[in-house]
């Protein structure tokens, strides 16, 4: 897939279907998370491709386990694809984690151990995956809260490892690495130095929740000012990258997201002048 910039994005909630159809607001793109329209119709399917045809969309998944030692759920893979075939994506994504254990779905992203058989299990994984939907998906980093005794080297010598063998793409959650940082002491800064541009094709901005000893990616707050910090550097590693809020939870009007999104738009302006050019004077924040 050759590596795409779609612009400034918001995470498409139910809370907000209206709004967007009767008011077109200035976004550039939409995310929608993909088992949520993973059925036959009915009325979030009708939103949807309303709304497809006034803004790109991008299908971001919570279900493919694609590190799970369960088989691939083939249903689920066709449900996608299906899926995929209506709404046209700009692309796919999942979460570079596990969520299924016999058959039982955990209903939780658990991170994965740093491990060479880990890597070579994920490697054909995403190789059967991708070949089965006939394109390259984008994997997330998740926020960790554990680490396995089995582990060998840091998070992002495995996720780089991973994506060049699997020739996969990164979704990187900016967030998810604050998260995971301040929970297992290491430097945010140095996991960003240590990954390939062309492989990052987007950016995940979301809130947390802080309870001093550690963090939980609980995306029910506004961005905080550590993460928009390091969003700037993350600019200043990768260049533009397609960036969007990701709210879940707590949803507030879409006012408020459409200012947070306002704010990542004036921090890569003003980190990127030479990318955005006289568009930066457009959304300086007075």
């Amino acid at each position: 897939m050759q590596k795409k910039y779609l612009g400034f994005g918001l995470g498409l909630r139910t809370d907000h279907y209206h709004h967007v159809l009767e008011h077109k607001p200035d976004v550039d793109w939409f995310e929608v998370i993909s088992e949520n329209y993973m059925v036959g119709g009915g009325k979030p399917k009708h939103f949807l491709h309303s709304i497809r045809e006034h803004y790109p969309i991008v299908m971001h998944g919570v279900s493919m386990s694609i590190g799970s030692c369960d088989p691939l759920n083939m249903d689920y893979l066709r449900s996608l694809r299906a899926l995929i075939s209506e709404v046209q994506p700009e692309w796919v994504s999942d979460h570079l984690c596990w969520t299924s254990i016999g058959g039982v779905n955990s209903h939780d992203l658990m991170p994965m151990p740093y491990t060479e058989e880990a890597i070579d299990h994920l490697v054909q994984r995403i190789t059967q995956v991708q070949d089965f939907l006939g394109q390259q998906i984008l994997l997330e980093n998740v926020s960790s809260y554990i680490t396995y005794e089995q582990s060998k080297g840091q998070e992002w010598e495995f996720y780089s490892e991973v994506v060049e063998r699997a020739d996969c793409l990164m979704l990187l959650d900016i967030n998810n690495v604050y998260v995971s940082a301040r929970n297992h002491h290491f430097d945010a800064v140095q996991y960003l130095d240590a990954l390939n541009p062309e492989r990052v094709m987007q950016f995940h901005l979301a809130g947390h929740t802080d309870y001093g000893d550690y963090v939980v990616d609980t995306h029910d707050h506004p961005v905080v000012g550590a993460v928009w910090d390091l969003y700037e550097k993350a600019l200043q590693r990768f260049g533009p990258v397609s960036t969007m809020i990701e709210r879940d939870d707590d949803i507030p009007a879409f006012a408020e997201l459409d200012k947070e999104l306002r704010q990542a738009k004036d921090i890569a302006y003003q980190t990127l002048p030479e990318f955005y050019g006289s568009h930066c004077l457009k959304y300086q924040v007075g």
